[in-house]
């Protein structure tokens, strides 16, 4: 688990509101709502989103709270999946298909639309035989002071983890850490140059 050892790289928010009463059968009920669920189609290029445990990402199920919940601190990760098709391997399987169809009809070039149709084709086949990209990002979320540490300096999934925040618990993030107050460009320059120094939690 990330978030409990090694450096510290992590985002602080404070939690703009209260945690309500009988949160604990509120706060199953919402994060099995929002937790991780395969995509119906496995053609598809689109992200996948939702919380999963921190033990198994493949644990989605929150009716335990003995798996995520310790005292008052809860701790969970953002899971996101998304399909990529290897670059290299699908131009050279498109040109060799093309080249196939122009021997078989006899001609020197591939008309466009049957390039475009041999290339949805091929697009289909190999997502059928493609993993996701499994991306898993821990949290912990501190009930009792309300304050949530997030294990990600990356603009984007912090972006997706405050809005699936929002969504899941009806509570809004507001960012403690001086990079988040940051215009994108300037912390994105600080932090590939070094110039954050963050990971250190006051």
């Amino acid at each position: 688990m990330g978030i409990l050892s090694g450096q510290m790289t992590v985002r602080r928010y404070a939690v703009d509101g209260e945690v309500p009463e009988g949160f604990r059968e509120k706060y199953v009920e919402a994060l099995n709502a929002y937790g991780f669920r395969e995509p119906f189609s496995k053609i598809k290029k689109e992200e996948v989103e939702g919380w999963c445990q921190v033990h198994n990402l493949l644990d989605t199920d929150f009716t335990d709270l003995n798996q995520w919940l310790y005292n008052h601190y809860a701790l969970f990760c953002l899971r996101v999946d998304k399909k990529v098709l290897p670059a290299k391997l699908f131009r050279a399987t498109l040109d060799k298909r093309v080249r196939a169809w122009c021997e078989a009809n006899n001609k020197e070039r591939c008309p466009r639309g049957q390039r475009d149709e041999i290339k949805e084709l091929l697009e289909v086949e190999l997502l059928k035989s493609t993993l996701p990209r499994v991306q898993t990002t821990e949290c912990v979320w501190n009930l009792a002071e309300g304050w949530v540490l997030f294990h990600s300096h990356s603009a984007s999934t912090n972006d997706r983890f405050r809005k699936l925040f929002l969504r899941t618990f009806g509570l809004k993030l507001v960012p403690q850490n001086p990079l988040d107050l940051l215009d994108d460009p300037l912390a994105e320059a600080l932090e590939r140059t070094g110039g954050s120094s963050w990971s250190s939690i006051s």
